[in-house]
């Protein structure tokens, strides 16, 4: 099996991989002659190709000679060889508009497209990605934030940091006062976002404590589904009959807000799901939250200060509650917004390395061996110039429809 290394050519440059130069030794090394694998050069990822090259990992120009090719972005349309079988993020399955040119390519040079997001277990759990990362990067970053709102202490920027070892230095410089924090979501983003929650020793409550009782200290609570949401007909709420029947649901978060200073959005929405709360909502004179961290940043929709994305390089924004326009993140009745939407490209390093881990415990072994149980397969988006089944749904996207 031939495999390589693509270089990333998206714009802005993404210094991220999808193996190391120690994971790409450690697959040599594990597999002999069932891997042949070669990188392409780059000049834009944190691992330089000399750090390739001293683990004995050739480095080379062209992929040409591949079979199966591994990126982390959308490969611009220019690179795109024909007939090779592709993993990437492509960011088409939700029909985005501007990857309509990218899948249409794709389907006209033959090529096998598997996208990393869509690679799950039988329960339908992702098997990889860098949700824990983006949880990570984005707590990190809402602490920042919080501290820059009210002058209490300045955080170096994540990705002016060398490593998370560097960045989670600068949480020592933290003080807060007896604040109260919302941390939305139960999978992979929120426990990254607990990852640095508890670094920080921020003493987590259950959600009934935290809507019912004032503390002396900082405290945070989580909340799933069940508990920012009821049952329209006052029934009884539970997880599973949300995921069931969440159009039988509305919000109730607002107990939560009424009592909350800073908001973390680690969530995943689904299309028609209960907004967490509205533009409305923000404006009830209980409302609390004055800082948002919205890892998740869906643009005009549950959270809904998210108005815009942010950028790595300029993080913050203030929300008018009253004018609901953007505002000064400083000022009194503005929420101050953190909605970086690619939160992982701040530590490169680090995630690449968990990327990485999780590619060759559940992803390597079913390219090179065999995948019978067809998770591979059943993430495939395209084949032979067409669509597959299952993803057959996006034809009207191609078509421009």
């Amino acid at each position: 099996m031939k495999i390589g290394v693509i270089k990333e050519g998206k714009v802005p440059p993404d210094k991220r991989v999808p193996l190391t130069p120690t994971q790409c030794k450690n697959i040599i090394d594990s597999y002999g002659d069932e891997v042949d694998l070669t990188v392409q050069k780059s000049d834009v990822r944190k691992f330089t190709d000399f750090d390739y090259e001293r683990k004995g990992i050739d480095v080379v120009d062209q992929m040409h000679d591949r079979d199966v090719l591994l990126g982390v972005k959308e490969v611009p349309l220019e690179m795109l060889i024909p007939q090779k079988t592709y993993f990437f993020f492509s960011h088409t399955i939700k029909e985005q508009p501007y990857n309509r040119d990218l899948l249409r390519t794709i389907l006209e040079r033959k090529i096998t497209l598997i996208d990393w997001e869509c690679l799950t277990d039988a329960k339908g759990s992702r098997l990889i990605g860098f949700g824990r990362y983006a949880g990570v990067v984005g707590a990190y970053n809402g602490f920042r934030t919080y501290g820059l709102r009210y002058g209490l202490y300045n955080l170096k920027p994540a990705h002016e940091c060398a490593d998370r070892a560097e960045m989670e230095q600068e949480l020592e410089k933290i003080q807060l006062p007896n604040i109260k924090i919302v941390l939305t979501g139960r999978g992979r983003v929120a426990h990254g976002a607990m990852e640095i929650i508890d670094k920080i020793g921020i003493r987590k409550v259950d959600p009934t404590d935290y809507s019912n009782r004032d503390f002396s200290e900082p405290v945070y609570t989580q909340l799933g589904v069940e508990h920012y949401n009821r049952r329209k007909d006052g029934g009884e709420r539970s997880r599973k009959d949300f995921f069931k029947n969440y159009r039988d649901y509305e919000s109730d978060f607002m107990r939560f807000a009424r009592s909350t200073d800073f908001f973390i959005a680690g969530h995943f929405y689904a299309e028609g799901s209960p907004y967490l709360f509205t533009r409305e909502d923000a404006k009830d004179k209980d409302f609390r939250i004055r800082v948002v961290a919205d890892i998740s940043c869906d643009i005009d929709g549950p959270v809904a200060s998210t108005i815009r994305p942010s950028t790595i390089v300029d993080p913050i924004y203030g929300y008018n509650i009253e004018t609901e326009e953007e505002d000064d993140y400083r000022a009194s009745n503005a929420i101050a917004v953190m909605a970086v939407d690619n939160l992982p490209c701040e530590l490169p390093l680090d995630a690449s390395q968990d990327f990485g881990e999780e590619l060759m415990k559940h992803i390597l072994p079913l390219i090179i061996r065999g995948d019978k149980d067809d998770i591979l397969e059943l993430a495939t988006i395209t084949k032979d110039g067409d669509l597959t089944e299952k993803y057959g749904y996006l034809q009207d996207y191609v078509d421009g429809k």
